[in-house]
């Protein structure tokens, strides 16, 4: 089955071009950067390719861990979608959070955080190679009993509720609003290199999960976007791969074992490398 946020992507180009027009028109500067625009658009076209692809050996896992589940989940149970929004909500937070907090999975999400721009396109600035490891954190959904294409719905639409949070252009929202879910001024917080702002706000759609975990920071300054050490380039594959060629280096430079595990599974911040 088609992926939703494959069959959403006419809407996320109706959406980024009319954010860019009204940026335009209203003299806002959201586009300004063009190159990083259409570099933001090669890079989720290119990765909806490479998760195709690596689907194929996903679809089998998730398959497999579906079938070694002792209950079954009925897809006809209206409650059974209501459990695996939280359930999917939750492992989407702890996905999220491990990719920024251990240097292999951030190699991954570097790719999306090292815009030093922030509009709808950056939405669509996803990492060409995840769908190798990003499985890890999902397939125990399956095993506890959700059939993968129900995980496969639930999922996507939970990626394009996050899409319309990348706007600068929508401030606050209702107290209420912003005390339940992810919004526009939640996620710039994310996005944000500033000091208060690192390491926070991991959340899918529900921003419960950073308020009870203890990541949670809201928006009081101006933030300021991309990496700690700025990429500085338009090239889409050096984007995708930059992170990996720095671990490799400081692991050839860091003496041990445990320390050359540390340079893998520990803290992107354990070297002189991206963090956010």
């Amino acid at each position: 089955m088609l992926r939703p946020t494959v069959i959403a992507i006419p809407l996320f180009v109706i959406m980024i071009a009319a954010e860019a027009l009204w940026s335009h028109y209203r003299h806002l500067g959201e586009y300004a950067d063009r190159k990083d625009t259409w570099n933001n658009i090669l890079m989720g076209f290119v990765s909806v390719l490479f998760g195709a692809i690596f689907g194929l050996g996903t679809a089998q896992i998730y398959l497999f861990a579906y079938d070694l589940a002792p209950y079954k989940f009925p897809s006809e149970a209206w409650w059974s979608w209501v459990v695996l929004f939280f359930i999917d909500d939750l492992a989407y937070y702890i996905f999220h959070r491990v990719s920024h907090e251990s240097r292999l999975f951030w190699n991954f999400h570097v790719v999306h955080h090292s815009s030093e721009q922030y509009n709808l396109s950056v939405a669509v600035r996803q990492s060409w190679f995840s769908g190798l490891l990003h499985w890890i954190f999902y397939a125990p959904v399956m095993l506890i009993g959700f059939a993968p294409w129900m995980f496969a719905i639930v999922h996507g639409f939970n990626l394009i509720y996050q899409f319309w949070i990348h706007t600068r252009l929508i401030g606050k929202l209702p107290a209420w609003f912003e005390a339940i879910f992810n919004t526009p001024s939640h996620h710039r917080v994310h996005h944000g290199v500033n000091e208060p702002y690192l390491d926070k706000n991991y959340a899918g759609v529900l921003i419960v999960w950073d308020r009870l975990f203890g990541s949670f920071v809201e928006e009081t300054e101006t933030p300021r976007y991309g990496i700690i050490k700025p990429l500085r380039s338009y090239n889409a594959l050096w984007a995708n791969t930059h992170g990996w060629v720095e671990m490799f280096g400081a692991i050839r430079q860091t003496p041990g074992v445990r320390g050359k595990l540390a340079c893998i599974l520990g803290s992107p911040d354990l070297k002189v490398v991206n963090k956010i």
